[in-house]
């Protein structure tokens, strides 16, 4: 039969043919690719370290003196010669005059010492292991 003359011809019967249709499900999943273990390690050590150390030293000396203050004139105060800081020291005697009795020379210095002091110095350090999804179904972190 040509097949022009099936194109004219009225069909006998119809029917409709399904066709498969595929459509695309999107959905999410969380999936374990691996693991992270951190451990810290703290470390110490000793360092001596040179330290300046100040302090001060006072030296007081005693110088008798036995003088008596003129009449009329105000009792003597504390006066600084060079470095030396002098306090008069006086005592009232039945005449009413100052007699001063002694002086106290205050000599004020700084000194200065060097000392080692061992002190302890820390540093951290942190270990990052990394396990793929297999091994760390099998190796728990907490082990």
């Amino acid at each position: 039969m040509p097949t022009n003359d099936l194109a004219n011809q009225p069909p006998l019967s119809s029917a409709k043919v399904p066709i498969i249709e595929e459509r695309a499900v999107i959905h999410r999943e969380v999936v374990e690719s691996g693991r992270v273990r951190l451990s810290k390690t703290v470390h110490e050590h000793q360092e001596d370290v040179d330290v300046i150390l100040r302090h001060e030293e006072v030296q007081v000396e005693r110088v008798a003196v036995n003088q008596f203050v003129a009449d009329g004139v105000a009792p003597p105060t504390p006066r600084y010669e060079g470095n030396t800081l002098i306090v008069p020291v006086v005592r009232e005697i039945v005449m009413k005059r100052l007699l001063i009795v002694e002086e106290l020379h205050i000599l004020k210095q700084q000194v200065e010492t060097r000392e080692t002091e061992t002190v302890t110095l820390r540093h951290e350090e942190v270990n990052v292991e990394r396990y793929p999804a297999n091994e760390a179904t099998n190796a728990s972190p907490d082990q």
